[in-house]
């Protein structure tokens, strides 16, 4: 299934997105649902709403954290003259760094060099501590795409990275949660960054440094995770600037396109 949040009259409410790949020749439909998936049972209302005529937004606010893994593809790590870490190197966004598909980027003043960063994320399903890498499947909800949004100016000057990667708007996530992949199909999917059109950033998961298992059971080593935190799994070579003006699209093959708009705060 695909969940998703969004918006068509008041609050924030879930469905299950019917695209048209899996409808035949219908229109591509939003099934809503009752209650929080990540929080306990729901049930579909029976109400359908095209697709189109709703405000998808981020498909989770995580209730605790999103955590980054830095330098997760070898390639990336090289063209930021690093080298690859020898257990996972990890970093926290806040959750008022999270934003939905279309809603703006923003560039703060406090920056003059901001990157976009296109990665695969993992969203948690149910409580854990210490997850051995052989139970990891049995607490991940799902997958989305996210946009590890850096101010990297700040990132080298402050010689830690909360601020340059915790301003708000640099955490998008979206467009969807998709909780029909396996654990196996979900080390094995293209991922392209766009900017303005233009391919930017083109991997696979299958190039991670250290697999989902491995990223969960480290992660989960030292923090409790609960239901709804996301763990972003790293971005492949190909980072670059981002200016106002610009659209930013990644694309993760068997999850769907995050799209963004930068502006300026300005």
């Amino acid at each position: 299934m695909r969940i998703a949040r969004f918006v068509a009259h008041g609050d924030p409410t879930y469905g299950v997105v019917e695209l048209a790949e899996d409808q035949g020749e219908n229109p591509e439909t939003i099934a809503v649902v009752s209650g929080d998936p990540l929080a306990g049972a729901v049930h579909f209302t029976g109400e359908r709403l095209a697709l189109a005529d709703v405000r998808l937004v981020a498909p989770v606010i995580p209730r605790s954290k999103v955590l980054g893994i830095g330098r997760n593809y070898a390639e990336h790590a090289a063209e930021r003259g690093a080298e690859v870490p020898t257990t996972p190197l990890v970093f926290l966004k806040p959750n008022t760094s999270v934003i939905g598909p279309g809603e703006p980027i923003v560039r703060p003043p406090e920056t003059e060099n901001l990157h976009y960063e296109g990665e695969l994320a993992v969203v948690i399903g149910r409580i854990c501590r210490r997850v051995p890498i052989e139970r990891a499947a049995d607490v991940i909800f799902g997958y989305t795409v996210a946009n590890d949004v850096t101010a990297r100016d700040l990132q080298s000057s402050d010689g830690q990275w909360s601020r340059a990667k915790g301003f708000d708007s640099f955490c998008p996530l979206g467009p969807w949660i998709s909780t029909h992949l396996e654990l196996g199909e979900a080390a094995d999917l293209d991922l392209v960054t766009t900017v303005n059109g233009e391919v930017r950033q083109s991997g696979n998961t299958a190039d991670m440094v250290f697999s989902i298992p491995e990223l969960i059971a480290h992660v989960s080593s030292f923090t409790t995770l609960l239901p709804g935190d996301v763990i972003l799994t790293g971005t492949p070579a190909g980072i670059g600037e981002i200016v106002p003006g610009d659209s930013v699209s990644v694309t993760v093959s068997g999850i769907g396109t995050l799209t963004n708009p930068v502006v300026s705060e300005d």
